[in-house]
Formats: structure tokens, sequence, C-alpha cells
């Protein structure tokens, strides 16, 4: 008789020289990749050159698509699609796996710069959900883009240059007021400034301020002003590494959800071409609802798909997009908690996913009552166990916590919304929305593995 319990293993256990060797060998590029795709914009140049190298060309370079085509196009440098066109019509469907390469962090404020006590400092406006005082006392790099009247700069501080900046916390001698506080308010918005500088210029009013401006202005060309056309964000000035004393984690930021989104178009690079057509997705904007022309809500993905069906047979409606949709499947790649026994509180054991037990295939997520969720139906999880199960992908469920505690949401749902069949399906990660999350290298191989797969079904 066939076992009749459910009990994912730890994927070590069984894993031969072969697997081990494949598990530790894939984090060095990921790991490589964290390091380098500090914003958006470096991720989709990152997956670009990555794409060019495997074969993957600019969709406008071609007339038209046919079997065998891969191809990839970018939204306004934040997002960017890969596909493989398929032996079927891709008005019959694709295959998709979307992921999210922003992350929680730190923004400039439009007019960041100002002095106080003869010291400079850059005010910022926090990204998506963080701990407030988890960034206080850490090194801080700054990078993005500046957009002057002479031309686009780019700023890059904190990964090549032998300074950083940081935000300051109080020291714990004076602190007694500040930590009857709760956490959540015991570190204000508006004190995650940036100090950013402390030697007065010769000249009469804002002498730092001035000094500040006159190093950016000869190292970037960049004036006060040009603050305000510019997308600069701080982030945690340190580089992935190897946890353990058996190396089997790697902590580094970013990790929610870049481990989904190095995973997912690595699958699609080395995916065989099949009967349907893959697509990739890495969407930005998740972290703040998923809206605007570079979030999953954008039109970009229907977008791509309709461009796909017209350059197929030059005869394309709406109706045939809408067949698509109806007619497709997506992972959405997005991470999970991973149980954590210091916090086990927080966590309903029978449904929660744990390190080293592989991909966590999520029915729902949500807050609460399943709110902001789309809950896949028990068809498609079936389906995608089933493929799981027959091609040796390690794979566990869970939740994201108790349910009167919190929870949390995806891109899912406004993929669901096209009617498209679509679950959750990621790695789980310890720390989660820190600036040094931590992800067992298992788990992130079998998610490369496990969207692999699901691009080649």
């Amino acid at each position: 008789m066939d076992n009749l319990t459910y009990e994912p293993k730890n994927i070590w256990s069984d894993a031969n020289d072969s697997l081990k060797e494949n598990i530790m060998g894939f984090s060095m590029g990921y790991k490589q990749f964290l390091n380098e795709g500090i914003t958006e914009r470096k991720c989709v140049r990152i997956a670009k050159i990555m794409a060019e190298r495997a074969g993957f060309v600019p969709i406008e370079s071609k007339n038209r698509l046919v079997y065998g085509d891969e191809v990839y196009l970018i939204n306004k440098n934040k997002n960017i699609i890969l596909a493989r066109i398929g032996k079927k019509p891709v008005e019959e469907g694709v295959n998709i796996v979307a992921s999210h390469i922003d992350v929680p962090r730190l923004d400039l404020k439009p007019v960041p710069l100002f002095e106080e006590t003869e010291m400079a400092f850059l005010k910022t406006h926090y990204y998506g959900g963080i701990k407030k005082y988890q960034w206080t006392a850490i090194p801080l790099g700054l990078s993005g883009i500046v957009c002057t009247k002479h031309g686009d700069v780019e700023v890059d501080i904190g990964e090549q240059d032998d300074f950083c900046l940081c935000v300051t916390d109080l020291l714990p001698h004076l602190a007694a007021e500040q930590m009857k506080k709760k956490l959540s308010e015991a570190i204000e918005g508006e004190k995650l400034n940036l100090v950013v500088g402390s030697i007065p210029a010769n000249v009469e009013n804002y002498k730092v301020k001035q000094t500040v401006l006159e190093i950016l202005y000869q190292k970037y060309n960049i004036t006060e002003e040009d603050f305000i056309s510019a997308e600069l964000e701080a982030y945690p000035a340190f580089r992935a590494r190897d946890v353990g004393f058996d190396k089997s984690m790697v902590g580094g930021f970013g990790q929610d959800d870049r481990v989904c989104a190095y995973t997912s178009f690595c699958g699609i690079l080395d995916a065989d071409i099949q009967d349907k057509t893959a697509v990739c997705i890495l969407a930005d904007k998740e972290e703040v609802g998923s809206m605007g022309n570079t979030g999953i809500k954008s039109k970009f993905l229907e977008n791509a798909i309709a461009e796909m069906i017209n350059m197929q047979n030059g005869n394309y409606n709406d109706i045939m997009l809408r067949r698509c949709l109806s007619n497709s499947a997506c992972l959405s790649a997005d991470v999970s908690a991973a149980y954590d026994p210091a916090y086990e509180s927080a966590f309903e054991r029978r449904n929660t996913p744990f390190f080293n037990k592989g991909v966590v295939i999520t029915k729902y997520t949500g807050s609460r009552g399943k709110s902001g969720s789309s809950d896949a139906s028990a068809e498609f999880v079936g389906k995608v166990r089933k493929m799981f199960n027959e091609n040796n992908v390690a794979w566990q469920t869970g939740e994201l916590g108790k349910i009167d505690i919190g929870g949390g949401g995806t891109v899912a749902q406004y993929i669901a919304n096209l009617n498209v069949d679509v679950v959750d399906c990621g790695v789980a990660l310890l720390s989660m929305h820190s600036p040094f999350e931590i992800a067992s290298k298992a788990d992130i191989f079998m998610a490369y593995k496990g969207y692999r797969v699901f691009y080649e079904n």
C-alpha cells in the first residue's frame, strides 16, 4: 500500500553527491546576483545580459514569432518578460512564472538634503514593510539614477567606494524613554535620515550642505534641484554571504523576492521548449501594492502577450488575448515565512514551511479571513503537486503564520483577476523584510528546478 501520510523530508537527508554539488554550485551565481542587483533597474539589466547570452533577442528584432523563438521585452527599465515560443499557438495559453524585483528599503525624498548642527543629512521615505529600528546603525549604500539637464547619471555609493552612509540611533545610556515605546514607534519614519557629511565649506550659510553639494557636483554633475528627478535607494552595504558552519544557507539583503526572480529567470533560460509558450515576468512595485505602470497591475503583461499573438498570425483581435489568458497557468513566485523556533508563537506548525524541505506551495495568502488572496483551485494545486512529484521536485505547503496574527499578499490575486489559474510557489525565508534575510540553499535550488519543470509542462 502507498504511504498514506504527508511528511516532507529534509532534502539533505537523501541527497547524493551530485545533488549536493548542484545545490552548492547554484548558490554561487545567486549570491552574485544579490550583490549586483541592488535596484530594479540593475536586476533588469542583469536579466537582459543573461538572456542574451542564452540566445534570447529583443522581440522588436523579429518580424514574426515561430516555434523555438526566444525573445524578451523590457518595460521602462524596471520590468522584463522572457518568452520561449512553444509548438502551440500563444492563443491556446502560456505558462507564466511571475516574481517581483522591488524590495523593502529607504528611498530619498524629493528634497532630501539638509543641515543641522553643522552636519549634513539626507531625508528618506521608507518603501514597503520594514521594521524601522533595523535600519539604524548599519552601513548603507545609495544606488539609482538622477535625471539632470545634462542627461541621466547613475549613482553608486557603498559598493565600490571606501565609504558608506548610515542612520544614527540613540545610545542605550540615554534611551530610557525610547525603550518604553513599542518597536513600531521607537524609531520614527522622519528620523531615518542618512548622515552624509560634517566638514564645513568656506561659505556663510549651510556650510556642510555646501560641501556635500560640491562633492556631488564634482563626481556626478548633480545639483540640489536634480534630486527632484531622481530615484535613489538606500540599501544595506554588506554583501550576500554563506551562513552556518556547513554553509547551507544564504544570507543577504533583498531575497524577498529576488530569490524567486533569480530562480525563475534561470529556469526559463535552461528550460526545454515544449508545446506551450513559457513566460517569465519580473515585476516592480509589489511591496507597495503592485500599482503603477511597472507593477503587475499595469497592462505590460497583457500587452506583451497580445504582441506575441499578433506576431504569430498577424491577425490579432482582443478575443484571442482573452482566450489565451483563460487557458494560461501561473506560478506566483514569491517567498514565504519559514518556521523560526525563536518565535514559535507566530506560527501554526502543521501549516508552516520549514527550511530544507523544498519550494513552498501556498494555496492562499491574504490576512485573517483570507483577505487579499486569490485562493487557488484544488484542481490547479493538484496539477502542480503532481508535476513536482513526477519530476523529483522537493516541495512543501504552508501558510504565512497564524490566522489572527497578520498575513500578506502577492501578485497572485492580480494575475488571477485575468482569469488565469495561479498559485503561490516560492522559497521560505527567515528574517523576511530585514536587512539580512536568510534562505536555504536546498530550497533555492528546488525553486529553480520547480519553475523549470513548470515552464516545460
